[in-house]
């Protein structure tokens, strides 16, 4: 580690998602013996269990690697991205941490959504971009068409080159120019300074030493047994240990300006080490940052189990030391109790963080139905159990976006058709080659969340077409609140916000839904929709039959009719007293 700045490059790997930034990792890894080869596996900086399954990268990872180039020792600090645009804040994190990316583009499917959103967030850090055409070895691959896609959208002259991430083609050369081209980490202050400054782009918890601070070194040297400050609320601690990403975490004697590695702070409190703050030594100004995440899709989180709270309030916690993105409140159901209100950046996060509960922190939880946040009156809400249930007098707002789509010519009547019955507003229509274009609309954010527009836009393209989105304003909108009643009892889980043209469909759809999966009671149940004071749509569960009459073996058949008489009074005195106890596994099969 005693290597000057002009031996260190910093740099990360951008591209849409399934274009190949895991696979080139791979490559790197091997191809700088980082990871010898009987321990080498597919994806192999893909730690969670979620990333191997999926085939995507979910969290970025760090990793240093050393490479031998002219008889000069290199160390490679590599950040290995997602691509999926949910995670397009982790892509922002990586790229406050390093000079330099290499922008992968595959040569079949060419530039899409995430390559342009990527590319343009690179360039607007000041990083040196390296373009390369990947899976030039598959069938259908058109390298000349892609090269022609790249050009256009960086508007100057870089190399680009050629690669198979898979066979390993062009990787040697690619990772050289890195070496060559990157620039080397500057320095901010004179060297004789004594001031520590450190970047936090990413954190993990470990329970002996607390929260791990995944950090760039902007000036100075940090080791163990340094009292350090961090910046944002002044907090002193203790360095209990230093180390760098090999990719597993290596502890070594010191990290110095122009690395990355980590810092073990022994702070357990999960809510003080914030990633985007800097570290520093006293009478140092912290470094800027970069902006915290607006979550897009808010839906409630429920403990499955009673009492269950505290623990998915500790498990929210440890989450968010490696997702920033996730932000959350205190709600309560009176069906479901005491749970929170998180938000996410998009449906796909919202799963993910699901997942991650059960799978990594053994929380099982029910999900509420998912939503964007509307204004009323001004008001940010976030949550259907606060719009009001009638909108006559209010002024409601709602999210707009700027989606770009990126299809080949023969699929634009289809793509247009998908504007046809939702709100829009026409933006631009670019030929990128002779095949690609480039579709921008405006549309509620809504669609995108909840009407599932991403799915219809992949099966009218047979898969070929993928998109991307950023927030423009909010903008006056029609939509209203959709509640279920069970027996006359509200269910606020079963809440949601539709546009007023949709009530009644999806309504209907809910009632006759909830109808098929709610158990019968001793009494027939109504279910019922109602949306600005109004039963819109409406279905009962019948009640469950019990044969009263089979222990008669005779005898006059006003005896029958006795007993048929009494149970059909005693199912309608139930139905004025009785409650309808909805079991949780209905909750998750609704949502």
């Amino acid at each position: 580690m005693n290597l000057n700045l002009s031996n260190i490059r910093n740099f990360c790997i951008i591209a849409h998602i399934d274009h190949g930034k895991s696979t080139l990792a791979d490559r790197f890894l091997e191809l700088t013996n980082t990871i010898e080869k009987k321990n080498m596996h597919d994806q192999y900086l893909d730690t969670m269990g979620l990333e191997q399954e999926r085939g995507i990268t979910i969290k970025l990872q760090p990793v240093l690697m050393t490479y031998n180039f002219n008889n000069v020792s290199y160390n490679l600090n590599l950040i290995d991205t997602p691509g999926h645009t949910d995670f397009s804040y982790e892509v922002s994190r990586a790229l406050s941490a390093v000079e330099g990316a290499i922008l992968i583009v595959d040569a079949v499917k060419g530039v899409q959504a995430q390559t342009v959103f990527n590319f343009k967030k690179a360039k607007k850090q000041g990083l040196y971009i390296i373009p390369a055409v990947n899976k030039i070895d598959m069938p259908g691959a058109d390298i000349i068409k892609v090269k022609e896609q790249i050009k256009k959208l960086t508007n100057s002259d870089y190399e680009i080159l050629e690669i198979s991430a898979k066979t390993g083609f062009g990787v040697k050369k690619l990772l050289e120019r890195v070496i060559e081209l990157v620039p080397q980490p500057k320095i901010l202050l004179r060297e004789q300074t004594t001031e520590q400054k450190s970047l936090i782009f990413d954190s993990s918890y470990d329970s002996f030493k607390g929260i791990i601070a995944y950090a760039r070194i902007f000036s100075g040297i940090i080791k163990q047994g340094q009292k350090l400050i961090l910046a944002s609320n002044n907090r002193v601690f203790e360095v209990k240990e230093v180390g760098i990403f090999s990719p597993d975490l290596k502890p070594i004697k010191e990290l110095k300006n122009g690395e990355i590695g980590y810092i073990a702070t022994g702070i357990k409190e999960a809510d003080v080490v914030k990633i985007g703050d800097s570290i520093i030594s006293e009478g140092s100004v912290a470094l800027l940052g970069f902006k915290e995440p607006n979550p897009n899709v808010f839906a409630s989180f429920y403990p499955e189990e009673a009492g269950g709270f505290d623990l998915l309030k500790i498990s929210l916690q440890k989450l968010k030391l490696s997702d920033p993105a996730l932000s959350w409140e205190n709600t309560e159901s009176p069906m479901l109790g005491r749970g929170f209100r998180v938000g996410f950046l998009g449906k796909l996060h919202l799963e993910i963080v699901g997942e991650r509960l059960k799978r990594e922190l053994d929380s099982n939880v029910i999900l509420g139905s998912p939503m964007v946040a509307y204004k009323v009156n001004g008001s940010i809400i976030t949550s259907p159990n606060n719009f009001p249930d009638n909108t006559k007098g209010y002024e409601i707002q709602e999210p707009w976006v700027k989606i770009s789509i990126f299809a080949t010519q023969k699929y634009l009547g289809d793509v247009m058709k998908l504007f046809e019955n939702i709100d829009n507003k026409y933006i631009d229509l670019e030929y990128l080659d002779y095949d690609s274009i480039l579709l921008k609309y405006e549309i509620p954010l809504s669609v995108i969340i909840t009407e599932n527009f991403f799915d219809r836009l992949k099966s009218a393209t047979s898969g070929f077409a993928s998109a991307d989105y950023e927030f423009i304003e909010y903008r006056k909108s029609n939509a209203q609140k959709l509640s279920l009643l069970v027996a006359g009892d509200l269910v606020d889980a079963f809440s949601t916000i539709v546009k007023a043209d949709k009530a009644y469909k999806i309504g209907k759809i809910k009632v006759e839904k909830l109808k098929k999966i709610l158990p019968m009671q001793q009494f027939t149940v109504s279910i019922q929709a109602i949306s600005q004071g109004n039963i819109i749509a409406r279905a009962d569960v019948s009640a469950r039959r019990k044969d009263v009459t089979a222990p008669l073996y005779g005898g006059d058949v006003t005896r029958k009719n006795k007993l048929l008489e009494k149970q059909k009074k005693g199912k309608k005195r139930l139905k004025l007293f009785g409650k309808v106890k909805i079991p949780k596994e209905v909750f998750s099969k609704m949502i």
